[in-house]
This record gives structure tokens, sequence and C-alpha cells, in this order.
């Protein structure tokens, strides 16, 4: 590693799982080896998940046999912040039903509450994660409870996650039919809430963390909310489209292609008159069009649509997909 490269500005990297280091059972390339390299360059590393199907060591053991390194105490889970909030929220031994997996269960007794799957149960609370097997019954028996009044957590609200397949439905999804039955909302402990990054950072003792996912309104929004830079890759959910059209509060400091680009030096972006210069590639917002000089395949080009886009429109409540007009060099 050289003093240029993107990941000695830090001292940790957070990363995501799901469309970051895996998709589906399988690794994305470069990923496993950009994680490995990481020691040799003293950079810790720590895992930030809104996966709450399985227990921070069902998901260690997974990254290790991907041969990713992975202790048990280097995963933080959606399910675990999920379990800290519901124990400081209800007295020691409340019931609370489990509408998700086993390993959520696992870490709702972990915190001293005792897990229940009915309504008849008489639960105070009911915590909702992610389970592929979730059906109607599980959704109905979770409607009855919060409809009744009973505090209501979300692991996270994640509407899709990206399998080897393809882009399937997530937990956000099944939340949402709750949502409308019973015309409640959720708090949520996972991303993109900053508590998940926060607690990530102090187990590895990091001041200087980078996170690193592929999703917008959860990783670098919960990222920029946490205080920490924030870099997209794309290599899961989120486009160079998408990231250019971003609301401020889910811009990203720096988007990558994938984990091997932290090992290059990110290129600067200059400001020329009223263009945006990185690399060879320059960008101009012109009456609401974008105006870029270079290849819509050079990651660069679009880091200056970007730049110039978003000092454009600084505060941007909502995504708004600009025009563009490209111009090859």
């Amino acid at each position: 590693m050289t003093e240029a490269s993107l990941v000695s500005r830090f001292d940790a990297v957070l990363s995501d799982l799901d469309g970051v280091v895996y998709a589906g059972p399988h690794a994305i390339p470069g990923a496993v080896e950009s994680l490995q390299r990481l020691e040799s360059v003293g950079v810790r590393l720590g895992y930030v998940t809104n996966n709450a199907s399985r227990t921070p060591a069902q998901v260690a053991a997974h990254l290790r046999e991907l041969g990713a390194p992975a202790e048990d105490n280097q995963v933080v889970s959606s399910s675990q912040a999920a379990g800290d909030l519901l124990a400081g929220l209800l007295a020691p031994g409340s019931r609370v039903m489990i509408t998700g997996s086993p390993a959520l269960a696992h870490e709702i007794e972990l915190v001293g509450l005792t897990p229940v799957h009915s309504a008849k149960d008489d639960p105070v609370a009911v915590v909702q994660g992610f389970n592929p097997d979730i059906g109607w019954k599980d959704l109905a028996e979770a409607s009855y409870v919060v409809a009744a009044g009973a505090l209501w957590v979300a692991t996270n609200t994640d509407m899709s996650i990206p399998q080897a397949r393809g882009i399937a439905p997530g937990n956000g999804t099944l939340v949402a039919a709750v949502a409308s039955a019973t015309g409640k909302q959720p708090r949520v402990a996972g991303k993109p809430e900053a508590p998940l990054f926060h607690s990530a950072a102090r187990r590895l003792k990091s001041e200087r963390p980078i996170v690193v996912g592929d999703r917008l309104d959860t990783d670098i929004l919960g990222g920029n909310r946490a205080g920490f830079a924030t870099a997209a890759v794309l290599t899961g959910v989120d486009t160079p489209e998408s990231v250019l059209a971003a609301r401020s509060s889910e811009r990203p400091g720096y988007l990558l292609a994938d984990l091997t680009d932290l090992y290059d030096p990110y290129p600067e972006i200059v400001e020329e008159g009223s263009k945006f210069r990185c690399g060879k590639a320059t960008a101009e917002v012109q009456d609401g069009l974008i105006k870029v000089s270079g290849s819509g395949q050079d990651l660069d080009a679009w880091r200056a649509a970007c730049a110039a886009w978003w000092a454009a429109n600084p505060d941007a409540a909502d995504a708004t997909t600009p025009r563009l007009e490209w111009m090859e060099n």
C-alpha cells in the first residue's frame, strides 16, 4: 500500500455484506482478496449487516468459508441492534414476539427478554427481521399484536436484497405488509440508523473508519448519519445513475467499482470554472443538463458528473435524475 491509496486515509473499513462481499452464496470477484489484504496494511475490518436471519457467528462462519477474514466479534448485525433497543425499553423477561428467524430469537434471549411466537402468548412487543420462510400466518400474528398497541421494532427496512439470481424482496417488504394492515410504523434498529455504525467503530477502536456499501438508502445514509466517510461500490443494488441522482443525505464521499478500488489512489476532483474534472473527464451543468466530456464506461466521468450535479444541487431532499449529454473525448 502506498500513501496515495484510498484506504491509507482510514484506520478501519466497515463493510456491508450482501452486494459488497457476496451475492447469494458466492463471493463477488476481488472482494475476498481485498479484505484479506487489509491486515497487511494495518487497517482494521468490521462487518455491518442488516441481515437478521443469521447470528453473527453464522455470518462469520460463512465469510470464513468464502475465504474472507472474519472473527465472530467482527460482525455487527441489525438483530443485535434490535435486541439492544428492546432491552433498553422493556423490563427484563418481557415477552417479545419474534417475526423472523431463530437467530433473531437468540439475540432477544441474550439481552434477557423472552421470545414468543404467537399473539396468544400476550407479548408486549414485536420484533420483525428477515426470514425467507416467513408466510402470511406469521405476518398476521404480528399484525394482531401491533394493532393492539404493542411496541414494534424492525431490524431493518431494506426493500430488496441482492441474490445470485437477481434482486429479491427484503425485510422492508414484509414490514410494509404489517404497516399496511395496521396503519402503524415500527422503530428501526439497524441501517440506516447511526448506532449500528457507532457500535462497530467502538468494537474496532476506530477513529477514522470508512463505511463501504452498495445501497445508498441504508449503507451510505447510515454512514453519513454516523459522521463517517462513505464509499458506494457498484457490485450490488445501486448504479452510477442512481448515485448521481441521490438526495443529499445519501450521497457517498467516494464512488468505487468494487472493493479492489480501495487500494488505488482516488482521483482528485478539481473545479475548473464551471467544470469539474476527474482524470481525463469533465462535467458541467447547464440549464439542468449535465454535459460530460468522457465515456459512460469510465468511472471518472461519473465521478465528475456527480461532483458537478451535486454542486449545482447541494440541498436535494429528493432523488432527482438529471439529463445527461455524453461527449466522447
